[in-house]
């Protein structure tokens, strides 16, 4: 099993931008999120296994956006223990979009050999992403 922290505040992936270069159109990654994804990666290195990833994998992650200001202490402390939780946007597989593209040739060949998935939004005073990937096995 693989597991690490990403902290700071979680970015989740932006539209793809397009331009046209020669009259051939270019899609290409805003830059907050191609950022977000080398910083990602940049964590992922560190427990980068000896040889890619190739199987079926689990993939379990946590997001913990940071709580709000205009939060009372009440709804503060409710949002720590994981009581009030953020319906807001950006949606939960937004982030996990930018998470799985960060970890291609890092943790795992391709992001589709994702064939488990559980991603759960939190708010907290630390803000971060939890990332828990395992091999299943096959046959």
């Amino acid at each position: 099993m693989i597991k690490f922290t990403v902290y700071g505040e979680p970015i989740a992936q932006g539209r793809p931008r397009a331009t046209t270069i020669n009259g051939h159109v270019r899609m290409y990654d805003p830059k907050k999120s191609r950022d977000y994804k080398n910083y990602i990666r940049l964590a992922a290195s560190e427990h980068k296994p000896e040889k890619l990833l190739e199987g079926p994998l689990s993939m379990k992650v946590k997001i913990y956006r940071p709580s709000l200001k205009s939060f009372s202490k009440k709804k503060a402390e409710m949002a720590e223990k994981g009581k009030l939780r953020p319906v807001t946007k950006p949606d939960t597989d937004n982030y996990v979009k930018a998470i799985k593209d960060a970890l291609k040739s890092v943790i795992w060949k391709d992001d589709s050999q994702v064939v488990e998935l559980h991603a759960s939004k939190y708010y907290s005073q630390n803000p971060r992403i939890e990332i828990e990937i395992k091999e299943l096995l096959e046959g």
